[in-house]
């Protein structure tokens, strides 16, 4: 039925472009009902002559009365592909006036509302076989899909428009009929959960490793052709532990993003994707999920290699992050738009003569030789594979083979290189910057709390770890209330608030994470009470009965399908950081409830880790980090081997998922501990030291106290 759909619309599959933007304005002709909303993405729409609609019941009822078909488009404020298309055809008034005459007009942020973007997403995916945004959906008055794609030029998206309303007209029947039948494999779809699963034994990982060596760019670095998107969720398993001479694959990545346009040389941190092959010519839209995940992940890859350029990265990153993207109150931005005036990557590509003006012709020979600045530019535009005659600044040749072709020290170039930089960015300032989507999203923030968490302990740099602290508070004060957790802080321009959407799992489960970050290196903070607490929300409105977790929340809008997703896509699964953040929490805690939950999640989606390995690494991770800390009950073998006694007491380690090393000791019945700050000055405090080295453990973490009798006194 879904062939049948296709031809009788006359259209073939969806041109499928993936990107992002925004665009300069001018006086408003029209206004919509968007104007009195307070997305960022939808504000952008509400002078659209199009007659949009919020997602509302209001909209569905209208479509119901007329008995229209409803055109629900899909996208986000930083897409530069959807607004090509709000240019070409949502400006425009003869495709506004077929869309006004003939459908109801529906216009969704996708970052404010992932559980409709995820079911029709997997609409258009199944139907079209691939998907991306703008997405643009055909559904029934009662919101069932009948036919989808993305981007779509304007005379073809006429020529559509035309078809649709001949069709729902002429063969109303059929398209109902067709309708019901993707309703029937959309539900069936998204039901994602295994009838009968178990914990994926060892050589899971192994599957794992042998798909991603076969889609790995030994030339370019990533995984697979172009268009080339970060692989956080890839990176983040190559770069723990178990993974042996593999982890060269993520360290080669890595190599070749940081050489890469993709990476912002300039001014810090990245964007969103690369349309080559080799990481040189992004869309330059920036995205606060994507720079958290890369901090995070050169973070690690410092730890591992002590490579100054990893740790270079990662700072030249979240410095960034907390110039340009982070609010008064603590919380960060969502997104930074890739065009201004009008035009994409315009703030952020240089003509050769402005570099010579700026730098001067001695310094700026040798910046333009080793940055790749051509006299006539050094891209084309995508779409027409026209010529450029700006540079994007990348670099042909690593910083050490760069500085032994020119008979230096990396650290010496390094140093020549930082204050020439500093001069284009503070020329670059005085740019019409980029759109800013101001958003606070929780599970975005809590995915750079984490980020810089690890990189203020990992780098020795207490501003990150502050910083850290900073937005967990901003969240647990503004966006928690007892253990419910919303999604959204947005202030309006008269001073009140926007927190009318409810958390979806992705912020609770990505909240936990980052909380038992902070309670890694901070013990004495509110952090392991206040993730316990969120872990509660979680479980009582999110959990499945069956096992894992629902990705929307009880008692939220009812939509044809209650999604659980338990893939990867830009942003980890949140099953598999729900699972992977209640194992942590069952070690810290010794809290069963905590250990059955995660591996019911793991198991209910056994089936799934098969079928698509290099699509569930998330969850993958969270199954080897379960058998690595319950390794009795999933594999039948003893806690250690490599456990030792020293009288009473009896010590083990054990290699944890993100690197570090866990040592566990226990004591023998009638024995205890002093804590590490005890009552009295007699009494000697828990230490643990590793001989030999500056290395140094995190606070420990201790059972629950006993009163005991010591003398003529009691104490814990």
């Amino acid at each position: 039925m879904y062939l049948l759909t296709a031809r009788l619309l006359l259209i073939s599959a969806a041109i499928i472009l993936l990107g992002c933007s925004a665009k300069a304005r001018q006086a408003p002709a029209n206004t919509n009902r968007l104007a009195k909303e307070s997305s960022p993405y939808l504000l952008q729409h509400a002078h659209n002559p199009v007659d949009w609609y919020p997602w509302s019941d209001e909209a569905f009822a209208e479509a119901k009365r007329l008995k229209r078909p409803i055109f629900l488009s899909i996208g986000y404020s930083s897409c530069h592909w959807c607004h090509v298309m709000e240019r070409e055809s949502f400006e425009n008034k003869d495709v506004a006036a077929l869309l006004s005459a003939d459908f109801i007009c529906i216009k969704v942020d996708r970052e404010e509302r992932p559980d409709v973007d995820e079911l029709y997403m997997t609409m258009v995916q199944m139907t079209a076989g691939r998907g991306g945004w703008p997405m643009s959906v055909f559904l029934t008055p009662d919101a069932k899909p009948f036919f989808g794609g993305t981007y779509f030029p304007r005379d073809d998206f006429k020529q559509l428009l035309a078809r649709v309303a001949e069709v729902w007209k002429t063969k109303n029947a059929e398209v109902l009929a067709s309708a019901e039948q993707i309703t029937a494999a959309l539900r069936r779809a998204m039901d994602r959960r295994s009838p009968a699963g178990s914990l994926p034994n060892a050589s899971s990982l192994k599957t794992v490793i042998e798909s991603l060596r076969n889609s790995f760019d030994p030339k370019n670095g990533g995984f697979g052709t172009r268009p080339k998107f970060p692989p956080h969720q890839t990176l983040e398993l190559l770069l723990g532990p178990r993974v042996g001479e593999a982890r060269s694959m993520a360290l080669a990545t890595l190599d070749a993003i940081a050489r890469g346009g993709i990476r912002d040389h300039i001014g810090g941190g990245f964007h969103r994707y690369s349309t080559d092959e080799r990481w040189f010519l992004p869309h330059f839209e920036k995205m606060l999920y994507d720079n958290a995940l890369l901090a995070r992940a050169y973070t690690q890859a410092y730890q591992i290699t002590k490579k100054p350029l990893y740790r270079q990265v990662a700072v030249e990153t979240l410095d960034w992050v907390l110039r340009d993207m982070r609010g008064p109150e603590g919380g960060f931005y969502s997104a930074l738009d890739a065009d201004s005036e009008g035009e994409e990557g315009k703030f952020y590509v240089w003509r050769r003569a402005e570099i010579e003006d700026l730098l001067g012709a001695a310094d700026a020979k040798p910046f333009c030789d080793i940055y790749g600045v051509a006299d006539g530019g050094n891209h084309k535009e995508e779409a027409t594979g026209k010529s450029q005659d700006t540079n994007v600044i990348y670099l042909p040749f690593g910083p050490t083979e760069e500085a032994f072709s020119r008979k230096t020290t990396a650290t010496e170039l390094e140093s020549r290189l930082k204050p020439l930089r500093a001069k284009l960015l503070e020329a670059r300032i005085k740019r019409v910057p980029p759109f800013l989507d101001d958003k606070r999203l929780t599970s975005w923030n809590a995915l750079m709390i984490s980020a810089l968490i690890r990189a203020g302990e990992a780098l020795n740099e207490p501003r990150y770890t502050d910083a850290a602290k900073a937005c967990a508070k901003f969240i647990i004060e503004k966006l928690k209330v007892g253990d419910t957790v919303l999604r959204l802080y947005r202030p309006a321009s008269e001073g009140t608030v926007d927190r009318r959407i409810p958390g979806f799992l992705d912020d609770y489960a990505y909240f936990i994470d980052a909380l038992l970050d902070l309670a890694a290196v901070d013990a004495g903070g509110p952090w392991l009470a206040e993730a316990r607490s969120v872990a509660a929300g979680m479980v009582r409105q999110f959990a499945d009965p069956r096992g894992g977790f629902f990705d929307s929340p009880i008692g939220h809008e009812a939509l044809l399908v209650r999604g659980r997703n338990p893939s990867d896509s830009a942003i980890p699964s949140a099953n598999g950081v729900a699972a992977r953040a209640l194992v942590r929490l069952a070690k810290l805690t010794e809290d069963t409830r905590y250990r059955s939950l995660a591996k019911s999640t793991i198991t209910a989606h056994s089936e799934a880790m098969k079928q698509s390995p290099q699509g569930t690494i998330t969850l993958a991770t969270a199954a080897l980090d379960y058998r690595m800390a319950f390794p009795k009950e999933a594999t039948g073998a003893p806690a250690a081997p490599n456990a030792m006694r020293s009288g009473p007491v009896a010590a083990s380690a054990a290699l944890q998922a993100n690197g570090s090393l866990r040592v566990t000791l226990k004591i023998d019945k009638g024995w205890h501990i002093n804590s590490s700050k005890p009552l009295s000055k007699e009494l000697i405090a828990l230490s643990i030291k590793v001989d030999g080295s500056a290395n140094r453990f995190g606070v420990p973490v201790y059972p629950r106290p006993k009163k005991m009798r010591l003398g003529f006194s009691e104490a814990p």
